[in-house]
């Protein structure tokens, strides 16, 4: 065991998603289970520079898996990112004994980890904790499955008004940069389109949808939007208000599911991911392995080194694109 590791720390960062609380579960019970001590770290980064700290035992974690959200929760943490912050942050690990972290988040909460680790030679461990399911290494991220059926639920129930008034919805989820949310729940839920980040800079996504509508009888349609991109050309308003400018004879709505896709109780395969990964990432730890993401690979653990998950693009399955077009004739 690396640096005969003795206290294991734990923290959700960023935004929360399905599935984490069944993590820190796994986390507190594979650490209990080898008599490691476990502290859980209240507000993520936050609450590492504060002082948060709460002792965890098994009971602790009792009647957790079930529930959405995070039970330590989670904050965006400015100070962190400065060079102060982590020192005040990894000055209070020493004092209470934390000898590792299990860190569960994002792109920006794994960045963060990668950067401390460096600077104070940590052993750190990053679980895939995010609903956009971007981070490079992992087919699946915690909570990924639960939004995708969060989405598809109120997919569902907006096809019935759009069916009735000959419209188009035209259904923001979550997915800047990555269009996973809004490709796959568009396929489940038979969606005419999706318009996401990833489609090609040369091609008018919504021009190529509204020509491919009119070789079919369809009056209405459901165009799955990723939400808007950093230039402001994106997001379901973007592509309504074309709609009004463009093709007037048109009549198109909109429907922002926000913060919805990160609510409520996670799926089955999120908790038994998110059990599997928690899991993994003490005996990760017990095998001497740092600075690694632990992430799933045709249904394998794999150890994704922390530098690739947060670097590297996740290219999104061309084949789905083609699926879609043909599927939502």
């Amino acid at each position: 065991m690396e640096r005969n590791i003795k206290t294991i720390g734990v923290l959700t960062s960023g935004g929360d998603a399905p599935g984490m609380n069944a993590a820190i579960r796994a986390v507190t019970r594979t650490a209990r289970y080898h008599n490691m001590n476990v502290v859980g770290i209240m507000r993520g980064y936050q609450g590492l520079i504060e002082r948060e700290f709460v002792k965890f035992t098994s009971s602790s974690v009792s009647n957790t898996i079930q529930r959405g959200g995070t039970i330590l929760k989670t904050a965006r943490c400015m100070e962190f990112m400065t060079a102060e912050g982590r020192k005040k942050a990894y000055e209070n690990m020493v004092e209470v004994g934390i000898d590792a972290l299990v860190v569960i988040g994002g792109n920006g909460s794994l960045t963060g980890a990668q950067l401390f680790a460096r600077e104070y030679d940590i052993p750190i461990i990053g679980l895939p904790g995010t609903i956009d399911n971007d981070l490079y290494g992992t087919d699946s991220t915690i909570g990924y499955d639960s939004a995708l059926n969060t989405i598809v639920e109120c997919v569902d129930k907006i096809r019935d008004t759009a069916n009735s008034h000959d419209r188009i919805f035209f259904i923001e989820v979550m997915g800047r940069d990555a269009g996973f949310l809004a490709q796959n729940s568009a396929i489940a839920s038979g969606a005419e389109a999706a318009i996401i980040p990833e489609g090609k800079t040369d091609v008018d996504q919504l021009a190529e949808f509204i020509e491919r509508g009119k070789r079919k009888s369809k009056n209405s349609a459901i165009v799955l939007v990723s939400e808007s991109q950093k230039d402001g050309k994106g997001g379901a308003n973007y592509y309504a208000e074309r709609v009004k400018k463009e093709y007037p004879q048109l009549s198109s709505h909109v429907t922002i599911l926000g913060h919805l896709q990160r609510g409520g109780t996670p799926s089955a395969y999120d908790r038994i991911l998110a059990s599997r990964l928690g899991y993994a990432a003490i005996e990760a730890l017990l095998e001497g392995q740092r600075n690694v993401m632990i992430g799933i690979k045709n249904d394998e653990i794999v150890y994704v080194p922390i530098s690739r998950a947060v670097k590297m693009n996740k290219p999104i399955n061309q084949e789905l694109i083609s699926v879609l077009n043909v599927l939502s004739m």
